[in-house]
């Protein structure tokens, strides 16, 4: 627990510490929507320029009003085009059309610097999205091009870090069969032509436990090393960046700048959740925005900084999920401030509260025994509670399809929490089948969130047994 002396000294020397580095090279936050209770775009934009000093937004869409609020400020945008948008976009036709409407009505006027091809698309496990990313990308590239556009503004996506088939430790970092020839490697020779950043976002927070919590949080820690470099790292976020790299080396492209299009720390959640308060989310949030702006770089990338984005702009109140998928928001929607990391101008900071505030699922029901080629499976409970929380083990249904199942795991292991054991080589990798992955991904997630049922619901394809899937050295 953060005492009150502790907390007011890491918000001075967050504040000191970022006005004194940080304002150059710019704040990004992400402006999420989620949330029926949010101000007008143009108080928004009028807010971040009189009271922050954030100076780069990332948008999960092309809202106009939005975009048009923006204008004049001085604060850079990055815009989404919707996943399921992607495919129509590999015509140039569609490509062009998509600029006259959705780009080039607001330049000069709104600064626009970067397009993002959908939003961690891999995850999707959607076949069509996948196989048109690329193209996608390489077409409104070209649209932009005729236009005269593309010098100023790049076209990049987001990813998970579910693309990651190994990440401990970073120096074995590769990307998922499949994906790495066929989908990664033509999009990082996209990139790196037109000079343009791979995206990532990483999450340290669903990475961390009772043990690891300092090593999340940038305190100070024992470390760990990596047997294979000997080179020691001090923190989970540097740790998953250098496993990013690793994997783009492998492809050829060890130079490509690495962007953080997402990370953050929830100010509120569910118990027996660890760190979901005000006091630690700022000091993950400061932390972050020291180190990444430092110059000090990783371990395997010296002396770089990397552009970050916090999530996110403000807590929304209608996303799903735990508790704390509601709160990762630096302000409220009334504009005061959850916590303050040293981004509100003098002005602004007497608003701030010191010593502030600190998927649904079904209910426990028994499931059959795992089956020897399959897998752990549960059946469906008879009757859903949305909070219980109680002993038992996640798994997936019966009727769960191949397809469902996969985007379960690539949406687990995406959030940074330890796959190792079903990747080749762990002790739950056999049997080799897509459900009995599933099975330990799925309870994985829902242990981490503290055994409440909402978090094995995986959007029906998940219930809970109270049958131990445990076999041989694979413990769940």
């Amino acid at each position: 627990m953060e005492t009150p002396l502790r907390f007011a000294l890491l918000l001075l020397l967050t504040i000191s510490s970022l006005h004194s580095g940080v304002e150059g090279e710019g704040i990004g936050v992400n402006y999420g929507t989620v949330a029926d209770d949010l101000p007008p775009p143009t108080q928004v934009a009028k807010f971040l320029v009189k009271s922050t000093i954030i100076n780069k937004i990332r948008l999960f869409d092309t809202n106009p009003e939005i975009i048009k609020a923006f204008a004049h400020t001085g604060i850079s945008l990055t815009i989404t085009i919707p996943n399921d948008q992607i495919p129509h976009l590999t015509k140039l036709a569609s490509a062009q059309q998509w600029l006259k409407t959705n780009l080039q009505p607001y330049l000069p006027a709104t600064d626009i610097v970067r397009i993002l091809m959908g939003n961690e698309v891999l995850a999707t496990a959607n076949k069509l999205l996948i196989a048109s990313l690329v193209p996608a990308m390489e077409t409104l590239h070209a649209a932009l091009a005729d236009a005269g556009l593309d010098r100023k503004i790049k076209v990049s996506t987001p990813h998970s870090l579910g693309i990651l088939a190994s990440s401990s430790p970073p120096s074995t970092g590769k990307f998922r069969q499949g994906y790495d020839i066929h989908v990664l490697k033509p999009l990082l020779d996209f990139l790196n032509s037109t000079d343009s950043p791979f995206m990532v976002n990483p999450y340290p927070f669903f990475g961390s436990s009772p043990l690891t919590i300092d090593y999340a949080l940038f305190r100070v820690n024992a470390g760990v090393v990596d047997q294979n470099t000997e080179l020691k790292y001090n923190n989970m976020l540097d740790a998953q960046l250098d496993a990013v790299y690793s994997a783009m080396k492998i492809l050829g492209f060890p130079d490509l700048d690495i962007v953080i299009a997402e990370t953050g720390w929830p100010s509120d959640g569910d118990l027996p959740q660890i760190g979901v308060d005000p006091a630690t989310a700022a000091e993950y949030n400061g932390n972050l925005l020291r180190h990444v702006t430092s110059g000090s770089g990783t371990p395997l990338m010296p002396n770089r900084t990397f552009e970050t984005y916090i999530f996110g702009l403000f807590n929304e109140n209608l996303k799903p999920g735990p508790t704390c998928e509601r709160n990762f928001g630096l302000f409220r929607p009334d504009f005061t401030p959850v916590y303050d990391i040293g981004i509100l101008r003098p002005t602004a900071r007497s608003s701030v509260p010191v010593g502030d505030r600190p998927y649904p699922g079904p209910s426990p029901s028994p499931s059959p025994s795992p089956g020897p080629n399959d897998g752990p499976v549960a059946s469906p409970p008879p009757h859903a509670e949305r909070r219980g929380r109680g002993k038992g083990w996640c798994l997936p249904k019966m009727a769960a399809d191949s397809e469902a199942l996969q985007k379960n795991i690539d949406y687990v292991c995406g959030l940074g929490l330890d796959c190792g054991p079903i990747q080749q080589g762990g002790p739950c990798f056999l049997p080799d089948s897509v459900r009995a992955h599933a099975a330990y991904a799925m309870n994985l997630y829902y242990q981490v969130m503290g055994t409440n049922g909402y978090a094995c619901d995986f959007e029906k394809t998940g219930a809970i047994s109270h049958v131990d899937p445990s076999y041989g050295k694979c413990k769940y």
